[in-house]
């Protein structure tokens, strides 16, 4: 059985706990544990929102400023001192205090160090819970806009892709298996249409992610005559919360953003998966760049997918941001509670996996080989031209269920005789049924097959046209701002 170790207490260590935290520590007579400071320590990840704070906290400065609640000069004090902290951590000068807890303190902090009183002035009116909650939403809003740049050029390497190859014809799968000849173009267009819709969906969390909760203070609102809204405006937030106590406990932004991040890279893994099984020789759709594969420390012949199998497996990271986000915030009652501060790490590491993702995803893709060659020949081994012998025969007066049968003994024959259904002899075919005629050659042919599927969304080339013009208007319209 082990044992566990019991921590002695030592009365000589009563006071050699860090600094009672100033923005919070006349309450108390001694500071945290210095386990405990460790403990809830975020600074060490959410200095990455330095520049969202600075941002924020400037505009709410000269809000104050505006209000009469601090002077002018005061507000220029401010604006200004922010302004050189900002200059100290990008440069590096910057020292980061753990026992400060959190990236807003340790700024806060530094501001009152070089300008005085003045500094202290800044919080008024607000409390770390709304302002958190306006430096995060400027930060994921910032993000998201980059998932979007990358979804935007990830699209239009498709769209490329799918221009050069509008002729090439594969077989297309369901249950894995190969169904009916389609071209690549279309089957490449599908991938398209997913991150499109991605595209669209951030667009759509951006609305609700870009509400200001500044002015909420830390859950009742404020007795200072602030301007929350002149707040919001000027950080390019459109609205402001009309609740305090939803404003300072909502996290649905993060939840809503990691749900579309989620998706993102479920589509991704989706893609990869198919390039995968593609650069198998097995199925030998597509040569690796060498760029985007590795070797084997043992076996010389390989090429191993793995930048794709590694993008498949970090869409795992994602989901578990999103889970446990939603574990975290499942049982809070209102209003803020210090288990909001896992909303951040979650967040920052979905974000690198999805911002690295998207732009790895394009370069691969721009790389690619596609061996149409053997892609066509696969369209032959799989039978793909079976449902236009129905079809052919269904044109000749028969039931389709009749003419499902008939073609499947078609198929069996083929398959005993190791040819495709197009290299079986008229003979052989009537041998089967007599309604089959010479014209049905014609019908099995497979780029034949794909050019009669013209209906909206199909794999013919009017309606592959159509889907190449709607996305680059789209990408044109739409997807430029982001860029």
């Amino acid at each position: 059985m082990l044992e566990t170790a019991v921590p002695v207490f030592n009365p000589e260590q009563r006071n050699s706990h860090m600094n009672t935290n100033q923005s919070w520590g006349g309450r108390f007579a001694e500071g945290p544990k210095e386990a405990v400071s460790r403990y809830t320590d975020s600074q060490t990840f959410d200095r990455a929102l330095y520049a969202q704070d600075i941002r924020a906290s400037q505009a709410h400065a000269r809000m104050l400023g505006r209000q009469g609640i601090i002077t002018p000069d005061e507000a220029t004090t401010l604006v200004d001192g922010l302004e050189r902290v900002r200059e100290e951590i990008v440069s590096g000068a910057f020292v980061w205090k753990p026992e400060l807890e959190d990236v807003h303190m340790n700024i806060e902090a530094r501001l009152t160090e070089l300008v005085g009183d003045t500094g202290k002035k800044l919080h008024t009116g607000r409390s770390r819970n709304d302002q958190v909650g306006l430096t995060f939403r400027l930060y994921v809003a910032e993000r998201l806009e980059v998932w979007q740049q990358g979804l935007s050029a990830l699209c239009a390497e498709i769209i490329q892709r799918a221009e050069e190859h509008r002729e090439t014809i594969l077989p297309g799968c369901t249950h894995l298996q190969p169904a009916q000849p389609i071209s690549l173009a279309h089957h490449l267009l599908a991938y398209a249409w997913m991150f499109r819709r991605d595209w669209l969906r951030l667009g759509d969390t951006l609305v609700r992610v870009r509400i200001s909760p500044l002015g909420a203070a830390a859950l009742a609102g404020t007795t200072y005559p602030l301007d929350p809204q002149s707040v919001a405006n000027e950080v390019g937030f459109d609205a402001i919360y009309p609740n305090s106590m939803d404003a300072v406990s909502d996290r649905d932004f993060v939840l809503e953003a990691l749900f579309d991040g989620a998706t993102v890279m479920m589509h991704l893994s989706r893609l990869c998966e198919e390039i995968i099984l593609w650069a198998n020789p097995a199925y030998g759709f597509v040569r690796l760049p060498d760029g985007y594969a590795t070797g084997s420390s043992i076996m010389p012949q390989k090429k191993n997918p793995d930048v794709a199998e590694l993008m498949r497996g970090k869409t795992g990271r994602v989901y578990g941001a999103l889970s446990g986000l939603l574990t975290v915030m499942k049982g809070l009652p209102l209003a803020y509670n210090r288990d909001m501060q896992e909303d951040k790490e979650g967040f920052l590491d979905a974000d690198t996996t999805i911002a690295a993702s998207l732009p790895l995803m394009a370069g691969m893709l721009h790389e690619l080989q596609f061996c149409t060659t053997r892609m066509r020949e696969a369209c032959k081994a799989g039978f793909c031209n079976a449902t236009e012998l129905a079809d052919y025969l269904v044109s000749k007066g028969l039931p389709f269920r009749e003419a499902h049968h008939i073609t499947g003994q078609a198929v069996a024959l083929a398959e005993r005789s190791g040819k495709g259904l197009e290299d079986l002899s008229l003979e052989e075919l009537q041998g089967i049924n007599l309604c089959i005629e010479a014209d049905v050659y014609p019908v099995l042919d497979y780029a034949a097959a794909v050019r009669r599927r013209e209906t909206p969304g199909g794999t013919g080339p009017e309606s592959v046209k159509r889907q190449l013009h709607e996305l680059h208007l789209w990408l044109s319209q739409n997807a430029a701002h982001t860029a």
